[in-house]
């Protein structure tokens, strides 16, 4: 009997063969994995990924050039080319524990009014990871479905709108012709929150699920902080028309070793993130100085940034 596919899971890869056993093997707990494809959009990787990929049945690899990748079209061009009715959109370096996540992230789709989900990527407790970013949760799990009448969305103020497009393709699942209908933008950094604005703009309805989470790392080398924070600071800016100011000041240098001390944490992190604080802090106050003297296009000339507003809200 011929498979079902009632998900399509869409991975970027580039060289990912250190990370990509752990989601594959989450893949295949799925408790609908019998309904599952993994397609997979690669960019040229010379490290084994696509040998060892290829040794799965459900498994479809498609090839583009490293030169033309970029978060926006790189993902449309998987979506026109998978089965399922859904598309889960994941990256190669996450992984789950969580057998049920996709059963889970599936049964919002049960209101038709629902176009897309959304959930929650966390760091888990290993001892290779910052402690101070290990997942510690406060609240209980919930999900929130949020939709706006044409009117309200247009009364939003930059903030309101900003909180809600919190949108993460490192956890999100669509529908497919939501997707054929408002495809992502060609944008080299937050394709995820930029649709999840134009699909409210739409009056479609989305849904965040905090009890839907998925493994998520990356090291925070300095160099790296002070660049993912002036672009993700810009971006929001242009997207949402919202410059996020804030500082960490001296409170949070001292919070960073009262924690160490209570979570019994290696000295060396206290110093470790005092430097992520600075780098932060030292980025936040270059995208404002180039924002109060109206400079921000010699910034994304800098970074080689095309910064897009969304089709409907140019």
């Amino acid at each position: 009997m011929t498979k079902q596919i009632q998900i399509s899971v869409v991975i970027p890869v580039y060289n990912g063969i250190k990370t990509l056993p752990d989601l594959i093997n989450g893949i295949r707990h799925q408790t609908i994995f019998n309904e599952l494809e993994v397609v997979v959009m690669d960019s040229g990787s010379d490290d084994g990924s696509i040998e060892y990929l290829a040794r799965f049945n459900f498994v479809r690899i498609w090839h583009i050039d490293k030169n033309d990748f970029n978060h926006g079209t790189t993902r449309n061009l998987a979506v026109k080319n998978c089965l399922g009715k859904f598309i889960f959109m994941t990256v190669q370096d996450a992984w789950t524990i969580d057998d049920r996540l996709l059963e889970k992230m599936l049964f919002h789709f049960k209101n038709e009014k629902v176009h897309a989900v959304c959930g929650h990527q966390i760091v888990p407790h290993d001892v290779d990871k910052n402690p101070h970013e290990w997942f510690r949760p406060r609240d209980k799990p919930s999900f929130k479905l949020i939709s706006f009448k044409h009117e309200e969305f247009k009364k939003l103020s930059p903030k309101e709108l900003r909180s809600n497009c919190g949108w993460d393709n490192v956890i999100s699942i669509y529908r497919k012709k939501s997707l054929l209908e408002l495809p992502f933008e060609e944008i080299i950094f937050g394709e995820d929150m930029l649709w999840a604005k134009m699909a409210l703009e739409n009056g479609w309805a989305i849904v965040y699920d905090s009890s839907c989470i998925i493994n998520h790392y990356h090291y925070s080398f300095l160099d790296y902080t002070y660049k993912r924070t002036l672009i993700s600071k810009l971006f929001i800016l242009k997207c949402f028309n919202y410059f996020d100011a804030r500082n960490f000041g001296f409170k949070q240098y001292l919070l960073v070793i009262y924690r160490n001390f209570k979570w019994k944490c290696d000295f060396k992190w206290i110093l470790h993130n005092w430097k992520i604080i600075y780098q932060y802090n030292r980025a936040t106050s270059d995208l404002l100085k180039h924002h109060s003297k109206n400079t921000i296009e010699k910034l994304e000339f800098e970074f080689k940034l095309n910064v897009p507003i969304g089709r409907t809200n140019l």
